[in-house]
């Protein structure tokens, strides 16, 4: 089937295109707030209606929050299935917004044109790049290079309560040979990636007790143990000179960067300065025998994220606290195990513990890394695809977020997932005045028919 004839159809009706993203995007379908529930359900209808337009078997799947999507096209070829979400952050404080937020409009700015508009890069944008090149391909050959699943959330913005039941009870439905994600960006605004590697995240709350009540710092000063110091002494050790986390076998499962995907990302040129400058640093913290990017990507992290404890308002209070806290983050990588974390974390905190100190943690999440094998011929056929596309050579990345949906991928259904977005760092996604660069739309859109297409030969 003709690949030429499909691409000069995305190029020639792209304003078509962005219109029907333009009517998903007025559907304001903000997940976490139940007062947009009919919102998000009339997102759901507007998707099936419109994947129903270009032959998709689609239907609107009930859950005790928002629907699920799923459609199903093609009987022959490889069978992809692709992901996306039509749920969408909340606006507020909605006088930042410079328009209304659900009235979405192009602008010219100093990088080129941009879609304006909440979810417009986050994510329904990206989710209909690929939509669109669907209907590109149905248009011109009357059906599609390959098996394809579509698999649309509404739930993504609010933690998913009800994907894992739903995947668990729907395996039949949505099992492919391998998962499409369109929801991460491109490297440094030009090169197009294709995520790898997504770091896992394991959270601690801790909580010091002393004293049974806050103490007058003039009486009780010296003798009296202080939690804070309890506790910052100990956090003050969570690392080592090297950059190291110091908590016992925490490196257990962590892998070395294959030779290969180093040299990949020391062609991406990224600049240590330039990163850090946009934040008003400028020397690398962290691991000392690892680059920055290394670190962002394919090494774990313990990071304090909150303390508190004592007096902390306006003008000044001579206590000793009863209490002190904080919140304790690990990005985690490889084979990692969150939960034996979490237990050696435990350990080596309350090891440190005075014994007229007592401790008590509360957990926050234990997810582990996903780690995506490249030896798929899909994964090579992408990243060959995507660099016919654009001008500079896709690249093998990871990520330093994490994004649960494909580890659920590989846990419940056995599949690897490729995470390809065309996303900006300046998109503002969560953030007022969300926006997504046409020319991403656009490309994004030549760059999954060309994935289509070099997937459909794949044996």
């Amino acid at each position: 089937m003709s690949l030429d004839k499909v691409l000069n159809l995305i190029d020639e009706s792209l304003s078509d295109s962005t219109e029907r993203l333009f009517e998903l995007l007025r559907i304001p379908s903000i997940s976490t707030d139940p007062a947009y529930k009919k919102d998000c359900d009339q997102a759901a209808d507007w998707l099936v209606a419109d994947l129903k337009s270009i032959g998709v078997d689609a239907q609107k799947h009930p859950t005790p929050g928002h629907p699920m999507v799923v459609g199903h096209i093609g009987d022959k070829g490889p069978h992809v299935l692709f992901y996306g979400h039509y749920d969408v952050q909340p606006v507020d404080p909605l006088n930042l917004w410079d328009r209304d937020p659900f009235d979405p409009a192009l602008e010219d700015t100093a990088k080129g044109k941009v879609i304006r508009a909440r979810g417009s890069s986050d994510d329904k944008g990206q989710l209909m790049t690929f939509v669109e090149a669907c209907r590109a391909w149905q248009t011109v050959h009357g059906e599609m290079p390959c098996r394809i699943t579509f698999f649309f959330e509404g739930e993504e913005e609010s933690g998913s309560p009800s994907l894992i039941p739903f995947m668990e009870q729907n395996k039949d439905m949505l099992t492919a040979d391998i998962a499409l994600i369109c929801d991460t960006g491109l490297f440094a605004d030009k090169t197009p990636a294709i995520v790898t590697m997504l770091r896992g995240l394991m959270g601690e709350e801790v909580t010091i007790t002393g004293p049974d009540k806050d103490l007058h710092s003039g009486m009780y000063g010296g003798p009296a143990r202080n939690p804070i110091r309890v506790l910052t002494k100990i956090l003050g050790g969570l690392h080592d000179e090297q950059g190291r986390v110091t908590v016992p076998d925490f490196y257990a499962g962590v892998p070395e960067l294959p030779a290969e995907i180093k040299e990949q990302w020391d062609n991406l040129k990224f600049e240590n300065s330039e990163f850090l400058g946009e934040v008003g640093l400028s020397i690398p913290a962290g691991e000392t025998d690892h680059t920055a990017l290394e670190m962002i990507w394919s090494r774990p992290t313990g990071e304090i994220n909150g303390i508190w404890g004592g007096y902390t308002g306006e003008g000044f209070k001579t206590v000793l606290p009863s209490k002190a806290s904080a919140k304790v983050s690990f990005r985690l990588v490889g084979q990692q195990d969150p939960h034996a974390i979490r237990e050696n974390f435990r350990k080596w905190v309350k090891a440190q513990v005075p014994a007229d100190c007592t401790v008590e943690f509360t957990p926050h999440g234990a997810s582990p890394a996903s780690v995506m094998s490249t030896d798929h011929p899909a994964f090579e056929a992408a990243r060959s695809a995507l660099s016919d596309e654009w001008p500079d050579p896709a690249a093998f990345v990871g990520c330093g977020g994490s994004i649960p949906i494909a580890g659920y991928f590989k846990t419940l259904l056995d599949m690897d997932a490729m995470l390809i977005g065309f996303g900006r760092d300046d998109d503002q996604i969560h953030s007022p005045n969300e926006k997504y660069a046409l020319e991403s739309f656009h490309k994004g859109t030549r760059s999954w028919a060309r994935i289509l297409d070099a997937v459909s030969k794949l044996s």
